[in-house]
């Protein structure tokens, strides 16, 4: 068990949702296949892409988008994957070694410092074309309430050209609480969340009328019953 993962003696619970092994049970490739492949030919503006992968865990599904968006625009793809866990991306570091791929422990809720900028800089970009961000708005909502989340999504907003969401549902809040309170732990601003049932449309709100984004389609439901929003920047 890693450094910041919950030692609560529950493999399930974690604070930050930074589960060891957590692609033996969501594969790349479940991810990849609700990418639709017909969006992405609008959502580079160079030769080059540039992507950033947030809450990339240890890696395995940064490498998965990168071969899926080099496949299907046939552009070379440079992707920087971000982590709060030290262990994750000394992992990803370790075992991922394809070209064009970047691995930084960060805290996106902090000052990012020059992360970003060292990363972009030398590309010639100031946004990302694509920014992802897979399954981490709930932590980022149960460890920093209301106001953390929607700061959370006006920075991924202005880091990108192309954001892509997948939030998780309000049922998946319950069973992170349930679990943590398992080891005598809880999350200290669960119980003052205003945005609760309808934490998913609230996101999308947020994101279109303050973000200055477009939605431009979803995907189906994920079997864990989840779906991806997809937005672009309008000018």
């Amino acid at each position: 068990m890693n450094e910041l993962e919950f030692k609560c003696g529950n493999p399930g619970a974690s604070k930050f949702g930074n589960f060891i092994n957590y692609y033996q049970f969501h594969p790349p490739d479940e991810r990849i296949s609700m990418l639709a492949p017909e969006i992405w030919s609008s959502a580079f503006k160079a030769a080059r892409g540039c992507a950033l992968d947030v809450g990339c865990n240890s890696g395995d599904l940064t490498v998965a988008l990168k071969d899926f968006l080099t496949n299907v625009v046939d552009t070379p793809i440079s992707i920087l994957g971000v982590d709060v866990d030290p262990v994750l991306i000394r992992r990803a570091c370790e075992k991922q070694s394809p070209r064009n791929l970047t691995f930084k422990c960060l805290d996106i809720m902090s000052d990012t410092g020059d992360i970003f900028t060292d990363f972009l800089k030398p590309r010639n970009r100031t946004r990302f074309d694509i920014v992802f961000c897979f399954s981490i708005t709930m932590w980022i909502h149960l460890n920093h309430g209301d106001d953390g989340l929607r700061k959370f999504l006006a920075k991924v907003a202005s880091l990108s050209d192309f954001l892509v969401i997948e939030p998780q549902p309000w049922k998946c809040y319950r069973t992170a609480v349930k679990r943590l309170k398992l080891g005598k732990a809880e999350f200290p601003n669960f119980k003052a969340l205003q945005l609760r049932n309808n934490v998913e449309s609230e996101i999308e709100t947020f994101i279109v009328d303050k973000c200055g984004l477009e939605k431009v389609g979803e995907s189906g439901l994920t079997k864990w019953g989840r779906k991806l929003l997809f937005f672009k920047r309008n000018t």
